[in-house]
């Protein structure tokens, strides 16, 4: 795949890196040229993954990030400007799906997704946003879903961040035009990931992953939405893709 060089030598902070969405996205972004800052609690897949692509003679760097603790996330993209000398794009791919009806009262679980997909999101921004206006460019990417745009039972809370992250991306997009910076929400369908495993409820699990087994499609299906947003001239700003497996009805 030959792209033009909006790609080559960008340095590009990925969260949720450890697998998934992330981890194809920091090997195909890798494999184009880019420099990959990679993000995610699970420090030995982090080194596994910069391993491999060094090994490929790409240039990767990790360090162990929660983004749920502001300053982890903080230091996930100044390290990057500390070593690459700038930061060009933000993934802020974390994220968490749990399952539940309202009822059941799982408010850990709610607040878990509240402090990943929305707060993470938040701190991402806080973290890019200062480098990326003193530079006047950059790109912030943030992870929606197909449940940002409906609301499925038991998905409510889940739904409810993923809308959040959608509103939050607009409100980024009208305020950061003085700056250059362009922003793109990706809303991937059912994708091949670990996403179902987190879920507890006993109705509510085993649906969801029979539907994922049914039919999701390879994680590098985001990553190549990610290219494509990133690779478009920089007058160009995708600001939002939405995708899903050609067999997905809902």
């Amino acid at each position: 795949m030959t792209m033009n060089n909006n790609i080559k030598g960008k340095v590009v902070v990925i969260t949720g890196a450890s697998s998934g969405l992330g981890e194809a996205t920091a090997r195909l972004l890798s494999a184009e040229g880019a420099i990959v800052v990679l993000g995610a609690r699970r420090a030995d897949r982090l080194q596994a993954l910069v391993d491999e692509l060094s090994s490929n003679g790409g240039k990767a760097f990790a360090l162990a990030t929660d983004v749920t603790q502001q300053e982890q996330v903080k230091n996930l993209v100044d390290a990057a400007v500390e070593k690459f000398g700038r930061v060009d794009i933000v993934i802020n791919n974390a994220g968490l799906m749990q399952q539940s009806p309202l009822e059941r009262l799982k408010m850990d679980e709610w607040d878990n997704m509240i402090d990943i997909n929305i707060k993470g999101v938040l701190y991402g921004i806080a973290a890019a946003l200062p480098h990326m206006q003193s530079q006047k460019s950059g790109h912030i990417i943030n992870v929606s879903s197909v449940a940002g745009h409906k609301v499925t039972p038991a998905g409510t809370v889940y739904c409810a961040t993923k809308h959040a992250v959608r509103v939050i991306s607009e409100g980024l997009r009208q305020e950061v035009k003085p700056y250059n910076i362009r922003t793109t929400i990706i809303s991937p369908g059912a994708v091949a990931t670990e996403l179902p495993n987190h879920i507890t409820d006993p109705d509510a699990g085993p649906a969801i992953q029979a539907f994922y087994q049914g039919y999701a499609i390879p994680a590098d299906s985001f990553a190549r939405c990610v290219l494509f947003a990133i690779t478009q001239p920089e007058d160009v700003d995708v600001n939002e893709i939405l995708f899903r497996p050609t067999s997905q009805e809902l």
